[in-house]
């Protein structure tokens, strides 16, 4: 694993838009979002399949992710470091897939597009369930996912020069690129997903009756999200009453949300960001990490594949 990262402009700060619209809960209502987009990419998809233990841990591995992937925007000059550490945990996917096609996550095209699904999240959990975007903001947002994306030190081939570039690219993907595979359909099925280590307690009917109303219901919030060439893609219907009730869903997201103190709308390793910042911390305090009980299964924990942080 490197030490470093991208050598180049500094990180994003608190007084990029980035700070205030990423990292806070109601992105975790376009999780199954973001995971069913980044695995419909093919070489992704098939490295999913082929390599992860996603789909036997699912909970403890998203709530894992959110540390790292968090910090590479909020851990100030130590962002970089963050980003490279994400980077190679990469290093030896690769493969070559049941069509016989060479796969590889560390492909800058495959790794810059699972970047563009974290920066469009952005974008559609701030229109849904926040307050909406102006023009403006989405190129600032954009001008801004650069910035981060230099965080991983990657080649910055693919990353489009504006946002009408991006645009194109989006569109060009969803239409022309991603593929309705395995692991796309599987981020998709909640019906076996396993409890959660903190949640062991709970009855396994109890548990089997909740993934029966939560199930659907997350496909439903999800295929919102998507855009209409990838609902055709996966097969799905949205009719404008399913339109207009999700917009309803969104303005109440975004109403309780508000309720919240500010401090408890972020994730733990954004607000320790923002304390840092905000003279809470010192700037050289020690980063957080996720805590035991999201740790990957005993058996994978030496792997360099999986963040696994000394707890």
């Amino acid at each position: 694993m490197t030490s470093g990262g991208y050598d180049g402009p500094p990180p994003l700060g608190p007084d990029s838009l980035t700070w205030k619209l990423f990292g806070d809960w109601r992105g975790l209502l376009q999780g199954p979002w973001a995971g069913s987009m980044q695995n419909m990419h093919p070489q992704l998809g098939a490295a999913v399949q082929e390599h992860s233990i996603f789909f036997m841990e699912r909970l403890p591995r998203l709530l894992r992710s959110l540390y790292p992937i968090g910090g590479v925007v909020f851990d100030g000059e130590r962002a970089p470091q963050t980003g490279a550490e994400v980077r190679d945990y990469h290093i030896g996917i690769k493969g070559v897939d049941d069509q016989g096609r060479r796969y590889s996550a560390l492909n800058p095209d495959v790794f810059y597009w699972a970047h563009s699904t974290f920066f469009m999240g952005t974008i559609l959990t701030a229109e849904r369930f926040g307050d909406g975007l102006t023009e403006d903001q989405k190129r600032q947002l954009f001008d801004e996912h650069i910035t981060w994306y230099r965080m991983y030190g990657m080649s910055m081939r693919p990353v489009p020069e504006t946002w009408e570039e991006f645009c194109e690219y989006w569109d060009h993907m969803c239409r022309n690129v991603l593929e309705n595979n395995w692991a796309a359909r599987e981020v998709l099925d909640l019906s076996t997903m396993p409890k959660h280590p903190s949640l062991q307690w709970v009855p396994d009917w109890m548990w089997k009756l909740h993934l029966k109303v939560l199930g659907p219901f997350a496909v439903w919030v999800t295929v919102g999200l998507y855009d209409q060439p990838v609902r055709d893609l996966m097969g799905y219907s949205w009719s404008r009453r399913d339109e207009r009730l999700h917009w309803l869903f969104g303005r109440v997201v975004n109403l309780t949300f508000k309720l919240l103190p500010e401090r408890r709308r972020y994730h733990p390793r954004a607000r320790s960001g923002w304390d840092r910042e905000g003279g809470r911390l010192p700037a050289d305090h020690p980063l957080v990490h996720t805590p035991a009980r999201n740790l990957p299964p005993v058996e994978y924990r030496d792997s360099p594949m999986h963040y696994c942080p000394k707890v």
